[in-house]
Order: structure tokens, then sequence, then C-alpha cells
């Protein structure tokens, strides 16, 4: 017997329940893990909050983790009992221990500490397809990264950085900015006090940039498009202020002939090869030292609600971790 945290319905944080739950031995193609460490991402909050489906009720939500392997089931290849292994897919992190197909795990490398491993995964991999694969970030590339002081901003800031690209950030507060600034944001502009879509016309000299990174849905919508050059491409892989109702693909058109697209990590890394592919880029930078990641926030599994609390309020900064 183990502990998780299930919902039994979906809503607030309040229907995140730590409670003890069965499993059974790894089927085949399986590994039992006891986790090191679980990390927080937004998916999170969609899944408990039913924006994102979850496949049924009661759930163990949570995408994001880094363990030792207990158990290793039939047909397994490449794996043993005291591997180090971490994941961003599927659904069922907030566990002491978990049962997971082996396909969808990689082994994590020496001098990656279990803490980094669990708040890199998901954040880490979809920085990777985002500035190298949706859009080919280089010198030449001017972007726009809303919530640039988050923990995929933080990463993203430094990965761009390393590819040479100048970085526009939005931020919520100039503490927020300095943090941003420090992983190698060229440009900061704070939302609250600064109109965003301006201020990225003046520091492009009215050209636009050419791509914009947004995660945070309604609140930046249709504002996002109108930081774009002409054929320039608005990149929507996130939700954290509501979801856009209602887009009307004429607007594309009419601000420039856009290009726009609705990218997922679980697109981009369902084949096993591309999975360890993009973890195999991720550890490397992390061990050259190109990408440190920021682990600003620890709680205890126990208290996810609280650090849901957190992460919706906007109180929290670069990565965030949680202990069983």
């Amino acid at each position: 017997m183990v502990h998780a945290i299930r919902i039994h319905a979906q809503g607030g944080p309040e229907e995140m329940k730590w409670e003890p739950v069965e499993l059974d031995d790894p089927g085949a193609g399986e590994l039992l893990i006891r986790h090191l460490a679980v990390g927080l991402n937004y998916i999170d909050v969609y899944h408990r909050t039913g924006l994102y489906p979850v496949p049924g009720l009661p759930a163990v939500i949570g995408m994001e983790g880094c363990g030792e392997v207990l158990a290793v089931g039939d047909g397994v290849t490449g794996f043993k009992t005291g591997d180090r292994v971490a994941y961003a897919n599927p659904i069922g992190s907030y566990a002491e221990e978990r049962l997971i197909t082996a396909e969808r795990v990689v082994r994590v490398p020496e001098g990656i500490a279990a803490n980094t491993a669990a708040a890199m995964m998901l954040q880490g991999m979809t920085v990777r397809y985002l500035l190298n694969v949706t859009c080919k970030v280089g010198p030449d590339t001017t972007m726009l990264f809303h919530a640039a002081a988050g923990g995929v901003g933080l990463i993203a800031c430094q990965w761009a950085k390393y590819l040479g690209a100048t970085i526009i950030g939005t931020v919520g507060s100039e503490e927020k900015a300095s943090l941003a600034k420090a992983h190698g944001c060229t440009h900061t502009i704070n939302y609250r006090s600064e109109d965003f879509v301006a201020r990225v016309r003046e520091l492009t000299d009215g050209k636009g940039v050419d791509v914009v990174y947004d995660s945070i849905g309604k609140d930046t919508f249709p504002g996002s498009l109108d930081c774009l050059r002409p054929l320039g491409l608005w990149v929507s892989f996130g939700n954290a202020s509501g979801a856009i109702k209602g887009f009307d693909i004429g607007l594309l058109s009419k601000k420039g002939s856009l290009f726009a697209t609705r990218p997922t990590l679980f697109t981009y890394t369902a084949k096993r090869e591309d999975l360890v592919d993009s973890a195999n880029d991720l550890f490397d930078l992390v061990n050259r030292g190109i990408v440190k990641i920021s682990v600003n926030q620890t709680y205890p599994l126990r208290d996810a609600a609280q650090a849901h609390r957190d992460l919706e309020g906007r109180k929290t900064t670069g990565s965030t971790v949680m202990i069983p």
C-alpha cells in the first residue's frame, strides 16, 4: 500500500486528496518505480479542473517524475532494478510509487540530481521542440516569450540565448524581470504596467517578431498576433489564463498572412526514438551547464493542493517539485 494524490471530482485544489492506493506487480512492458521527486506543471491544473480530460475518476494526476526502478516486468529491456529514470508522460506521477510503461521512460545520467530531473523533463523537452522543431530558432530570430520567468520560460531564455536569438519576455513584476534577464532574456516587458504589443513594436522598430510563444491563452489573445511580423508564427502551447474561445482563422490573413500552431509535447515525443533524442539533447545542455534548471519551490507531495494554489496565483518562479 502506498499513498497518492487523487481527485474524485474535477474542480479546485480542494478536490486533491492524499490517500492510500494499491499497486499490482508490473505487467509485461512495465516498470514499478518509487518516486524521488515529482514535477509540477500547469497541465496538472488543466487535468484537475477538467479543461483537459483524465482517463477516468478517481484519478492520480501529474505528468512528470523522477524515480528508482523497484521491479521490471516481462519483456522489458534496457532497464534494471535500481536504475534512476525520469519521464514526462503518462499521467499518474502524484504518487509515492507507480507503474509505468517502460517505453515512456528514460534513464537519468550521472550528475543530474533527482529534483532537477523531475523539474526538467516536461518543461525542458517542451522548450526543445519549441525552439528546435516547431520553429528553428537561431541568431537571426527575434522572439516573444510570454511568462519568461516561469519554469518553461527560464529554460527557454537560456536555450534561446545559446542559439543566438533576441528574446523579448513578458513578466508580471520587476523581480521576475530581473530573473528572466539573469537567464538570458534580452528585453523584458512587465505586462502589469506596460502594453506588451506597443512595447514589442517599439523594441523591433515597428517590424514585429518572427515568432510568439504563448502559454497564457485568453489574456494574451489576440495581442500576440499583433506582435508578429507579416508571415510570422504564433505558437499557442498553453492556456494559463483560460482557453481562447471562438478563434477566427480569418484573423491570420488580416494581420499579415500569419501562421499558427497548437503543439503538444506528447505529439512531438510520441515515437520512442523522438523521446530519447529529445531527452538526450536536454540532458546534454544541462550537463554542460548551458541550461540550468531553477528549482525555486519545493513542497511535500501531500501538500500538492497548496502547490497548485501558488502556481495558479502566479506566486512561483522557475520550476517546482514535490517530494513524496
